[in-house]
């Protein structure tokens, strides 16, 4: 088969020599900005396993539970936009600098939190500035590996982390509650900002800003006030219904703001988020795939863990390790895929197998009982899964960002987040939905007894993920229909190594 995927020009302004200079250096900023990758991803789970504990300690409601996840996913979803766009008008270094030491900040404070508003406060402030981290460190791996035979390598390893981190945060959250307290599921984040922001200070060259910001003020206003709308009434949806009316008002009015941001975005000289990005068909279907793939892995990470614990009976130890083959699918693929069948086949075939691959796992996992066994019935799930999800992930995130100018690296990383957010949200309340009515109906339908509840708890699991199934075919399906198959060009950007 060809060859011609990989055939990329150097990135304009980078001679030879500054390539080999800095070559080392460049490993070394992966690090950085992966070790701050994992801590925002885990974080979106750690918590999750911890809650219990918090809630006897603080002494907090059922119904007020819910909002230690969703502050963060408030303030993180309505906010990434913004935060692509601040690294893109102050300087990635900037941005990412901030992001750490202000998630660092909310971190301690969450940890020490005292009551119930405290550490919902702690929560929101660090969804803020893991808007700023998140898209300022996927935008400095894109303008800082432009280079072929380097570039699908890091963002292997970058997608690697990014996909095991939610897995990764259930075994630590696990740990850290049963071996020490709750409260170190937040301090633990002092740990990976500290060391990804002494990186940060030594490598990172400070931004020269040669040109006054601009910021779209109702693009900003319209888009973050549409995100918070839309993640707010799916949120809604879960703890209430699709029909009630605080939840409709929320998802009709989200939905109306983006229209109205995308007429703002067509007509102001600077937007916020130029639609050239997305409508480009490589970037535009590699933003699908993000989207379709947050909204599969949610049934995956949630469900699965209801299974595992609930189910049969592991606990919060055993259930993270059981995620563990499928953390090695992700990084097997996510290290391979890149070097090995993208530059023989092309972005659109890689994430069209990816999924169906991804699916053909969650198909298995479908057919899980109370009577099943790690090893012959839910290992090899894990394993495709693991393996779908890092194919598709890697190609994704190069495809998202390629051939992306260099002030618009930081919008484009934060659409990716922003994609994969939204996905789960929608994912969140969907799902839930399912699961309940797969209960519901089993139990109408069985005599009632403590192993017809088992059943029909068991029943509610594999329904999303059969669901989460279906999903990945659909993604699969759109991949196929709208990536092409061409060279995935690096985006732009300036030396963002300190010398």
């Amino acid at each position: 088969m060809s060859t011609t995927f990989d055939r990329q020009a150097p990135a304009s302004g980078e001679s030879d020599s500054g390539r080999r200079g800095s070559h080392a250096m460049r490993w070394w900023v992966l690090v950085v900005l992966g070790t701050a990758q994992l801590m925002v991803t885990l974080d979106a789970t750690v918590v999750n396993i911890a809650l219990p504990a918090a809630q006897h300690d603080l002494g907090f409601s059922d119904g007020s539970r819910q909002w230690v996840i969703t502050g963060y996913a408030l303030a993180f979803g309505s906010l990434l936009l913004l935060g692509g766009r601040l690294g893109d008008l102050f300087g990635r270094r900037t941005t990412f600098v901030t992001g750490l030491v202000g998630f660092a900040g909310a971190s301690v404070v969450g940890g020490a939190a005292g009551s119930f508003e405290v550490l919902v406060g702690a929560r929101v402030a660090q969804g803020l500035f893991a808007a700023l981290l998140a898209p300022a460190a996927l935008s400095l791996l894109s303008v800082t590996f432009t280079q072929p035979s380097e570039r699908p390598k890091a963002f292997g390893i970058f997608s690697a982390l990014s996909g095991a981190g939610a897995a990764v945060g259930l075994l630590l959250g696990g740990m850290l509650t049963e071996w020490t307290s709750w409260r170190w599921v937040m301090y633990v984040n002092v740990i990976f900002a500290g060391v990804a922001l002494l990186g940060a200070l030594l490598l990172l060259a400070r931004p020269a800003v040669t040109e006054r910001p601009r910021v779209d003020v109702p693009g900003t206003i319209t888009v973050s006030a549409a995100l918070f709308a839309i993640v707010y009434g799916f949120a809604h949806v879960e703890s209430t219904s699709w029909t009630d009316p605080v939840s409709l008002g929320s998802l009709v009015g989200g939905v109306v703001l983006l229209a109205v941001f995308v007429w703002l975005e067509s007509r102001v000289a600077h937007p916020l988020l130029p639609l050239r990005l997305v409508l480009d068909r490589t970037r535009g279907g590699s933003f699908l795939a993000v989207f379709v793939l947050g909204m599969g892995m949610f049934s995956i990470f949630l469900f699965l863990t209801y299974y595992l614990e609930a189910g049969i009976g592991y606990s919060p130890i055993e259930a993270g390790l059981a995620f563990l083959p499928m953390v090695a699918g992700i990084v097997a693929s996510s290290t391979t895929a890149p070097s090995l069948l993208l530059p023989r086949v092309g972005p659109k075939v890689v994430i069209t197998i990816g999924f169906l691959v991804a699916a053909s796992g969650m198909a298995l996992l479908n057919r899980l009982t109370l009577d099943s066994t790690y090893v012959a019935h839910i290992m090899p799930g894990m394993i495709l899964l693991g393996l779908g999800i890092g194919a598709v992930m890697t190609t994704a995130f190069q495809g998202a960002t390629a051939g992306v100018h260099q002030e618009d690296t930081g919008v484009a990383s934060a659409l990716i987040n922003t994609s994969q957010q939204v996905g789960g949200s929608i994912s969140t309340a969907l799902l839930t939905t399912v699961a309940s009515s797969a209960t519901t109906d089993y139990l109408s339908s069985h005599r009632p007894g403590a192993l017809t509840a088992a059943r029909a708890g068991v029943e509610g699991y594999t329904a999303t993920l059969a669901w989460g199934a279906g999903i990945f075919v659909v993604g699969a399906v759109f991949a196929a229909l709208l990536i092409p198959n061409r060279a995935l060009a690096p985006a732009e950007g300036e030396p963002v190594i300190a010398h």
